[in-house]
Order: C-alpha cells, then sequence, then structure tokens
C-alpha cells in the first residue's frame, strides 16, 4: 500500500514541516496542492530557483511526490490559454521530481447542455494533453464538482487519448453526493483509474451535499469494501488522503488527522490482507 496525501489538509506548513511530518507519520509520497497559500507553486522560489533544493529534501527523506494537483477547470473555454500553461508548467515539475500525474477538474458547466459540454472537456484536455505527454506526463480528471457521475466520466474518457489522460477517483464524491455504489464506479471507469482520493463523512438528513467530513474510518463511507475492490482489481497506485483542512478550517488539525490516516490505512491493509 501506498500512502500520499495533499498539502490541502496541512494549507500553514512550510516545506520543511511537510517533508519531515509525512516521513515521520509514515507517508510514502505527497501530493502538492498548494504550499503557504500560493496554489500554483510553481511561482514560489521552492519550486522555481530552489527546486533542485526541494527535490534532494523530498528524496532524502525517502519520499516522493505522487502528484501534482493543479487548478484547471476543463471545461473552461476563456481560460483556456491560461490553464494550458499551467499544465506546461505543472509538466516541467513532473519529469524533474519523477512524477507521473497532473490533477485536473471538469469543471462546473452551469446551463450548458451535457453533451456540448463532454464535447468541449474532450477538446480541452486532449489539447492539453498532448503537452502533457510531451513531458511523460498524464493528465487525472478527478470525479468531482459536475463530473462526479460515472456515466459523465466514461463519455469523455471513450474519446480522449488515454495514453495521456485517466481518471482520479475520489472515493468520497460519486458515493455521497450522487449515492453512486463503488462497484458501478469502477465497473465503468476502473480502466482509467490509476489514483485515488480518500476521505470519510458522515451523511446529514437530507442526503447529498448534506454531510459533515470526520476523521478516517469514523463516518460512513465503506472505505474498507472501496479497498478490498480496488486491491482485487489489482489496484497499484497511490490511496492519497485529501484533509480539506484549507477549505473547512474547522476540521482537526494535520498533527491529527494525518498520522490517524496512516493508522487506519495500514491497519485496513493488515486485515484484509490476512
Amino acid at each position: 500500500m501506498k500512502l500520499s496525501f495533499t498539502t490541502l489538509g496541512c494549507p500553514e506548513w512550510p516545506l520543511d514541516k511537510i517533508i519531515t511530518s509525512a516521513a515521520q507519520y509514515g507517508f510514502d509520497a505527497i501530493d502538492f496542492r498548494g504550499l503557504t497559500g500560493e496554489m500554483n507553486i510553481y511561482k514560489l522560489p521552492e519550486f522555481s530557483e530552489q527546486v533542485e533544493q526541494t527535490l534532494q529534501k523530498i528524496t532524502a527523506a525517502g519520499l516522493r511526490v505522487s502528484c501534482f494537483s493543479s487548478s484547471v477547470h476543463l471545461f473552461s473555454q476563456e481560460n483556456l490559454e491560461k490553464n494550458k500553461q499551467e499544465i506546461t508548467e505543472f509538466s516541467k515539475l513532473c519529469k524533474l521530481f519523477g512524477t507521473r500525474y497532473i490533477r485536473v477538474f471538469g469543471g462546473k458547466i452551469g446551463d450548458t447542455n451535457r453533451e456540448t459540454a463532454i464535447q468541449q472537456v474532450v477538446l480541452h484536455v486532449s489539447e492539453m494533453a498532448k503537452i502533457a505527454k510531451s513531458y511523460g506526463v498524464k493528465l487525472l480528471i478527478e470525479t468531482h464538482d459536475d463530473w462526479i457521475s460515472c456515466v459523465d466520466m466514461k463519455k469523455v474518457l471513450e474519446q480522449v487519448d488515454t495514453e495521456a489522460v485517466g481518471v482520479l477517483w475520489d472515493v468520497h464524491h460519486p458515493y455521497r453526493m450522487v449515492g453512486e455504489q463503488p462497484e458501478d464506479s469502477w465497473n465503468a471507469l476502473g480502466q482509467w483509474i490509476e489514483y485515488t482520493h480518500v476521505k470519510d463523512s458522515r451523511a446529514g438528513a437530507s442526503g447529498g451535499e448534506d454531510f459533515q467530513y470526520c476523521l478516517t474510518g469514523e463516518g460512513d463511507i465503506p472505505l474498507k469494501e472501496i479497498y478490498k475492490l480496488l486491491i482485487r482489481e489489482g489496484y497499484k497506485g497511490y490511496f492519497t488522503l485529501e484533509w480539506e483542512k484549507k477549505w473547512h478550517p474547522e476540521l482537526e488539525n494535520p498533527e491529527i488527522a494525518f498520522p490517524q490516516y496512516v493508522q487506519y490505512m495500514r491497519k485496513l491493509a493488515a486485515e484484509v490482507n490476512v
């Protein structure tokens, strides 16, 4: 089992604390989604003029960078050129760090017809994938916002170069938001799933988006069943904690949530593999 976490969970931590804590808690990798307030981390000294030092620190700690998580929303026409530049910058970092993936979002589609939106996302992700592929990098579209349903995501993946585009399965959103069973998510998208985001929550009275995030294993997302499904199907990727502390500051601090996740997942793996 390979464990990672996104830096959404520690939005105030400087780079050195992220690296030392990741190693101390027993993670295998870091997924960079912002650093000390800057989401496009390639703008920071640590990932520009000091990037070689950063690579050395991460490597010396026995860690890898599992993914660079971008802010790119594929549906957006007005931000297309900006998004292509963002993919270029993250692709350069991927090549340097030996990182295979850049996370992207499908984005909100508003009142646009679904089939029209699918074609626009296909067009845009194909343009960006050409850039990423030239660096040996793969774009992963997350099951997020208006692209949670496996049916909608599948229609995109069927029309793109899947050597350069895959799926990031946020195992929380399809189950919680649209009631999609994990088996159905996998049956539709499994051939393209190369990375996962893990988080847990408790359902509210009205269901859907009425829920409360909680520590891993303390909610009602069927994490054990999802893990067993992934292992049975031969999944070899990272299990990445997405602790959304940046967006939900009321959540437990990373000093609690991060080691608790590692302990839960290692115990789960031991139980399942007995």
